[in-house]
């Protein structure tokens, strides 16, 4: 699958080294189905292989929903085996998205429910509009999140918290998001995507190999006795000493220039 084949979501290029992909079905308030977890999954594991991507933002289409997770009209009357066959790809889209090794940043421009709150929660960071709202509502439904809900928001917002708010299914703002570490900024809803795209141009025009390699340390450090975490710095740390970045950033730096990294 290539760019020209997808149908559900957009992407495109609008800085050096920078992807936006924007899932696109406003209609149904950008509800993934197959098709659209088949797209994602395409563009998650692309960007995981591909040198030239350093970053990427995730939004949704039009100014209602970030996205409201699975599309609920495709599921019905699905049998167990088909539903089972759909969840696997579901999982196997939002882990390639979660264990990218390239920074992936959510621009959530409104509702962020069940699954589409779970594409917030396993990206690296997000920024929102003041209209979003997050909610994992699945109990609500007869099932739990199942694309990493129930492990991810704890991790962000804290254990007590999160059993409250999934065991309800009970929806939150934006300013409650961002006390609570869900969001790293509320945005004007004018200049959300612009303030994303900044965040990823910046983080774009640093050395890509030590974006990868800080971002794996603090991923698998995160869970780690601190002892093992701090190894675990060290060896991501000593593979950049023999780079050609890192002796183009020293060399930028004394030569007081900007550094033209090239990812080797």
């Amino acid at each position: 699958m290539g760019d020209g084949d997808y149908r559900m979501i957009k992407v495109e290029a609008p800085a050096e080294h920078v992807l936006l992909v924007t899932l696109n079905r406003p209609e149904v308030a950008n509800a993934f189905n197959t098709r659209m977890a088949e797209e994602l999954l395409d563009v998650w594991t692309g960007i995981a292989a591909a040198p030239e991507t350093r970053c990427a933002v995730l939004t949704g289409a039009g100014d209602r929903a970030f996205c409201a997770g699975a599309d609920l009209k495709e599921r019905n009357g699905m049998s167990p085996a088909d539903w089972h066959k759909q969840h696997d790809l579901f999982e196997r889209m939002a882990y390639a998205l979660m264990d990218c090794p390239n920074p992936i940043i959510a621009a959530v421009n409104g509702a962020a429910y069940a699954g589409g709150f779970e594409l917030v929660l396993g990206a690296d960071f997000a920024y929102g509009a003041p209209s979003s709202r997050f909610a994992l509502t699945e109990v609500t439904l007869g099932l739990i999140p199942g694309v990493g809900g129930t492990q991810n928001l704890p991790r962000a917002i804290g254990l007590r918290r999160a059993k409250e708010l999934l065991l309800c299914g009970r929806p939150f703002s934006s300013e409650q998001a961002l006390d609570w570490g869900v969001l790293n900024r509320i945005c004007d809803r004018e200049t959300l995507l612009a303030d994303a795209l900044a965040t990823a141009r910046q983080i774009a025009g640093n050395a890509p190999l030590a974006v990868r390699q800080a971002m794996a340390a603090m991923d698998e450090g995160i869970d780690q006795p601190l002892p093992q975490a701090r190894r675990t710095e060290i060896e991501r740390y000593t593979p950049l000493i023999d780079t050609e970045d890192r002796r183009e950033g020293i060399a930028a730096f004394n030569e007081k220039r900007k550094p033209d990294f090239k990812g080797r």
